[in-house]
């Protein structure tokens, strides 16, 4: 029912509704000082990490970003998979795709929260020859689970949940020389992650990623779906891993962050910067001081 009463609102132009999502950016900002002081405060981390950013600039396209954002999920959703790979209108890297698929290796797509990346999946599931399992965690706001299992268990799609259940489903579809889509910039719980550096900070980091890759051999492609200005559709990025997982769960968390870094600052106003990143999870050891 929700999905065919959201449906017509999807199909609003691109335009139209990122600029709705811009305006409802600062809404935000507004009235939420939690959502405020985490923006603010991981923006600004990021700015004396690089010092070619400019923290107040960051700041205010990052409002915006994250507005639109939240609101282009109705179009990558419930639009069809071929209209969504469709809004994709350039791919930077596809060599590193097509050399991957070449071989018989499966492979594991790393994508941060960057840009688009409900499309970034939708455009993988679409353009796979094979399966691809998505890693999610349910959202905070219950209603929107049917959306998102909706658009994952589409094309060659495949939804696995953030527990025990989904990690087994993640082995089977590696075993199988498939493919996996992971955000790996999630603070994992149950002590299962390394404090590393993100950004300057320590941030407790995953160690799911590097025991999947070492055990299964896979290729690693690092991606994201860059929102183009004024609705004009996004650039896929698709990277190889820069570095190599050594099985030591601190260096192998400091490579992963190394190389989200790395594809970050390709477009810094697009990450979600409002995201706790630097909080103990449960079940996590107390980080050192810093």
């Amino acid at each position: 029912m929700l999905v065919r009463l959201l449906r017509p609102l999807a199909y609003t132009p691109l335009c139209i509704l990122q600029a709705i999502g811009a305006g409802l950016g600062w809404i935000a900002w507004w009235t939420s000082p939690t959502y405020r002081r985490r923006l603010a405060d991981n923006s600004k981390r990021a700015a004396q990490y690089d010092t070619t950013l400019d923290y107040i600039r960051l700041r205010r396209s990052s409002i915006v970003e994250h507005g639109k954002g939240a609101v282009e999920l109705l179009a990558a959703w419930l639009r069809t998979v071929p209209d969504v790979a469709a809004m994709v209108k350039e791919v930077k890297g596809r060599e590193h795709l097509e050399a991957a698929l070449a071989r018989p290796e499966p492979i594991i797509f790393v994508s941060p929260h960057l840009g688009a990346i409900e499309v970034c999946g939708v455009y993988l599931a679409h353009e796979m020859p094979r399966a691809l399992a998505a890693l999610y965690r349910p959202p905070k706001l219950k209603w929107l689970e049917p959306l998102m299992l909706a658009s994952r268990d589409r094309a060659n799609g495949r939804a696995a949940p953030a527990n025990a259940q989904g990690v087994r489903m993640l082995l089977k579809t590696l075993k199988e020389g498939q493919a996996v889509y992971i955000l790996p910039d999630q603070a994992p719980g149950g002590g299962e992650g390394a404090w590393a550096p993100f950004f300057g900070h320590r941030a407790y980091t995953m160690t799911l990623l590097s025991r999947l890759a070492r055990s299964s051999k896979a290729t690693v492609l690092f991606c994201f779906a860059e929102r183009r200005p004024c609705g004009r559709g996004y650039v896929m990025h698709i990277e190889p891993m820069q570095g190599s997982f050594t099985g030591d769960p601190l260096a192998d968390a400091t490579t992963l962050n190394h190389n989200l870094e790395g594809l970050i600052l390709k477009a810094p106003s697009q990450y979600l910067w409002s995201y706790n990143r630097y909080k103990t999870p449960a079940g996590a050891p107390a980080p050192e001081s810093e």
